[in-house]
């Protein structure tokens, strides 16, 4: 059993704890963490968690195995460096950075110190995502040829003027940092990595915060192409769409965190002009948060890297910093 503390305990870090605590035989909440200490005693003493003042007493806890960051986004590197010298292991929430230096500055911590990171993109778990991969693997979906995605809900208005969220710094390019880099990692997980950028982002909802209004053109190595919009001053939705040369699979709702339908729409080749009908499937109830945690901490015993300066985590910092450059100078942006 994994012995961990939660960094950070507002509404994020707090599903994550609920996830796993009295459910999990691989991971389980012992300390914690937060800078708002008054908000939390209650939940930390419903949850079996101590609380701490600060983080560097968690890292000298010699009991504590590994660290899990639910802090604002600026911070996680900072905080990756701090445990890996620690020798802590660290689940860090999406996005692993804000920059390909500081998330490369990251998996080079992990790397070098010898512990396990892991980031929240926790949508690899969702078993109609998992399902639309083996599609693709097996050749069911043919060639990917493009992908649709939005991911967009009232974000802009869920947190009052002053928050973090709001801060440009901190939430770059709008609904990106929250939302959209879910919906980067899953087209890569599907079609691989992604290496052109065109992309726009304002504020036209209110005139305080960062961006709401956020959409770009993607470009795939393997020359797909993909469309993504995030709009966080709306109803909440969320879609994606991929078109294969066999077919087309879609998931999306309006809520994301619960297990998904998949639809699917394939080609009858012996009869093209017959419309085919769609089909849904149904997959049975999971908890992606419990998944991934669980996942990390089985990588913990079996001392296998999830994160490394070469992988999908690095990369998704990549497109981030991508977009926000092609959002900000207007111009299309390469990714080596």
């Amino acid at each position: 059993m994994i012995r961990a503390a939660i960094i950070g305990m507002g509404t994020w870090g707090q599903n994550l704890v609920r996830s796993v605590q009295g459910k999990s035989q691989d991971i389980t909440f012992v300390a914690g963490a937060t800078r708002t200490r008054a908000k939390a005693e209650d939940f930390a003493k419903q949850h079996g968690i101590a609380l701490v003042d600060s983080y560097e007493q968690i890292l000298a806890d010699a009991s504590i195995d590994a660290v899990v960051l639910a802090t604002p986004h600026s911070m996680h590197t900072a905080q990756i460096e701090q445990a890996a010298r620690a020798g802590k292991h660290v689940f860090c929430e999406k996005p692993l950075a804000l920059d390909s230096e500081s998330a490369m500055a990251a998996a080079n911590a992990a790397q070098a110190n010898n512990i396990v990171l892991g980031v929240g993109y926790n949508w690899r778990f969702q078993p109609a995502l998992q399902e639309v991969r083996r599609m693709i693997e097996d050749g069911r979906l043919g060639k990917v040829l493009h992908i649709e995605g939005n991911f967009c809900g009232p974000s802009a208005y869920r947190f009052p003027k002053g928050h973090w969220r709001h801060e440009g710094d901190e939430s770059p390019a709008g609904g990106m940092t929250g939302r959209g880099v879910h919906v980067i990692d899953a087209m890569m997980y599907l079609a691989g990595p992604i290496t052109e950028v065109t992309a726009k982002s304002f504020r036209l909802a209110q005139d305080f915060g960062s961006d709401d209004t956020t959409s770009m053109l993607l470009g795939f190595k393997s020359g797909a192409t993909a469309y993504l919009g995030t709009v966080i001053a709306t109803a909440e939705t969320w879609r994606m769409q991929i078109f294969g040369s066999n077919g087309w699979v879609q998931v999306g709702d309006v809520e994301h965190l619960h297990t998904w339908d998949l639809t699917t729409c394939m080609i009858d080749k012996t009869n093209v002009t017959n419309k085919q009908k769609p089909v849904t499937h149904k997959y049975d109830a999971v908890s992606t948060e419990r998944l991934e945690l669980e996942d990390f901490a089985r990588a913990i015993s079996q001392k296998k890297a999830l994160v490394t300066p070469q992988g999908d985590a690095v990369r998704n910092a990549k497109v981030l910093e991508a977009i926000i450059k092609s959002s900000t100078e207007r111009r299309t942006v390469t990714i080596a």
